[in-house]
This record gives structure tokens, C-alpha cells and sequence, in this order.
């Protein structure tokens, strides 16, 4: 089955991915291993709404200090219904949890590799569950460092691409891969615009390998598909706003702003913020791989960051 993958155990197989996420087959399941939904089919379908959200475990990597790092997107089945589920009961990783930083604001679609869990070196066998409740559906994904999963978030093994590179100041820290922390903090008032700037730059492969016709190398989005067939490849480099974590509600002027790449890729969204409290944003650079690097988890970059957003000035409604 072609641009999809089997989750087994020994001899049982338990799942089949499109890799859009979707869920294909289900020919067996158990405790612990793949999806755990309840009571709903797990070929919940795509609609507008009133389906479901899965976690998506992209596959775990190993941090220049040696340690591991678990990388996690999620699917939200819903093309026109977004949610907010605080971190508890509907939104909780076990054990070691029910926080351990994901999101608590979800977009609809797919969306790749959106945070990372840091895991000690002797994390061997030991799993995590992920479990997110929406529209009434209960979906549980195990995390782990199997040894299959292992990826390259970093550099594409075959031609040497590398993801895109941000900086919050013209001379700052540079910020690469899956998201790592908070890379920058800012305070804004509600209903007060708030101005993100961002340098971001690409270098593209090291290695020319040509795109292959349709049907060639490749099993995801953007991958193995040949000129001619009514595919539009990604742009260059694109930057892509959004919230992740919040009390309210954020609108962005430009969720993919320009890039300006005669001055270092500068490009500036606008935020502005519904209520006062602590919130998290994402700001993902991709590159010509596209989303989700068409499936090979490289390259884009994923980087978090942090604001504090006070009540409206006095004399605001």
C-alpha cells in the first residue's frame, strides 16, 4: 500500500497510517501500542466537524549532548473546527505528567512535529501515552524510542538538506529543527498588536538529486511527485505563524508573512491577543520539502515562544 506504513507487534499487525495521518486499517489492537481509541471507529472520518484528534508520534532523535528527544505532531480530523483543551483529563501525557509541554491549542489538519519531550539516556523500552479527548473521542498514541523510529530531524541523509534557520534579532541565537525550549519572550496588551520579527534563511540540499517522476523515490507529500501532474511544489522557504498554547484566542495580520531575502529574510506578523494571561507561539519555517518534510521529517523548524499579555490599556473596551 503505497504512502502508508504498518504498525506491528510481532506477528500482529495493529495499524495502518496514510501518511497525511489518517488511519487506513485496523486489523487487531492492543494495550499499549498504537491508537487506543474508545468508543469510535478508528477510521473516524475527515469532516468539518465533530471527529476527532489523534496525537502522532513522527519518531525520536539523539540531542548533540546524547541524550533522546521524542518528536510529536498531531492529526485534528476537523477541516473547520480548531479547539482549546487545557493540559488534564482531555489532554495528558502519562507517566511523568499529565504537562510535559504539549500543545493545549489545536489547528486543524496535520501538523508535524510540533514539540519535543527530552527523554534520559537509559529510556530503553519505557513508553509514554499521549491521550487527547475532543468531540466526546478519546485517542491515545504511545510514545517511544523503538529503534525504527529513529530520525533525522537535522540533515536529509541522502542529499544534505538542512531545515531553515531563525533568528529573533539580526545578530542572535540561531534556532534550527524540532523546537527546543523558548527561544524568545515578549509582552503585548490585549487587543494591542504585538510585532514578530523573525530572520529566517535556508541553505538548501548539498547534494543536487533531482525529483523523480511520480511514482519514484518518496512516501510522502511532495515526494516522488513529477512536473505535469497538477502539483504545485512548496515555495523555497516559507515562514508560518500560529498559537499553541493560550487563555484566548490570537489573530495574526499575516499568518505567512513576506520574506524580505534582501535584508537576511526578515519578515514581520502582527499578533494580537483576545485576553490577558500566558500564551506560547509557533513559528515553523519550511523549505522546499514542504510540510513535514514530505514525510521524511526533515527539514523544517519548529521554534516556540513565549507571551505575557497584559489587560487591555485603560480607556480600551
Amino acid at each position: 500500500m503505497r504512502g502508508s506504513r504498518t504498525v506491528a507487534l510481532g506477528s500482529l499487525v495493529l495499524l495502518a497510517f496514510a501518511f497525511d495521518g489518517s488511519i487506513l486499517l485496523r486489523a487487531g489492537q492492543q494495550q499499549g501500542q498504537g491508537q487506543m481509541p474508545s468508543p469510535f471507529p478508528l477510521s473516524n472520518a475527515i469532516r468539518e466537524r465533530g471527529s476527532s484528534i489523534t496525537g502522532a508520534l513522527e519518531g525520536w532523535y539523539f540531542n548533540k549532548d546524547g541524550s533522546q528527544a521524542i518528536l510529536v505532531g498531531y492529526f485534528n480530523r476537523n477541516t473547520k473546527q480548531e479547539f482549546d483543551i487545557p493540559v488534564g483529563p482531555n489532554n495528558h501525557i502519562d507517566p511523568g505528567g499529565p504537562d510535559q509541554g504539549q500543545p493545549t491549542h489545536f489547528q486543524t489538519g496535520r501538523q508535524w512535529g510540533v514539540f519535543s519531550i527530552k527523554v534520559p539516556k537509559d529510556f530503553g523500552t519505557k513508553k509514554l501515552t499521549w491521550t487527547i479527548v475532543a468531540n466526546g473521542q478519546t485517542n491515545s498514541i504511545t510514545l517511544h524510542t523503538q529503534a525504527d523510529y529513529v530520525i533525522e530531524p537535522y540533515q536529509d541523509a541522502a542529499n544534505k538538506n538542512t531545515p531553515p534557520v531563525f533568528k529573533f534579532e539580526p545578530t542572535g541565537t540561531t534556532y534550527t529543527g524540532p523546537p527546543i525550549g523558548i527561544a524568545a519572550t515578549y509582552t503585548a496588551a490585549v487587543n494591542e498588536p504585538l510585532a514578530l520579527t523573525t530572520w529566517a534563511t535556508d541553505e538548501g540540499p548539498k547534494i543536487n538529486i533531482p525529483e523523480t517522476p511520480a511514482g519514484g523515490r518518496g512516501r510522502g507529500r511532495g515526494r516522488g511527485r513529477g512536473a505535469g501532474n497538477g502539483f504545485t511544489p512548496p515555495p523555497p522557504l516559507a515562514v508560518t505563524w500560529s498559537m499553541f498554547r493560550g487563555p484566548g484566542s490570537v489573530k495574526f495580520d499575516k499568518e505567512k508573512p513576506d520574506i524580505d531575502k534582501e535584508n537576511g529574510g526578515k519578515s514581520t506578523a502582527n499578533a494580537t491577543f483576545s485576553a490577558p494571561g500566558e500564551y506560547i507561539l509557533r513559528v515553523q519555517g519550511n523549505d522546499s520539502t514542504g510540510e513535514g518534510g514530505g514525510g521524511f521529517q526533515c527539514c523544517w523548524t519548529n521554534v516556540h515562544v513565549a507571551v505575557t499579555v497584559r489587560p487591555a490599556s485603560s480607556g480600551q473596551d
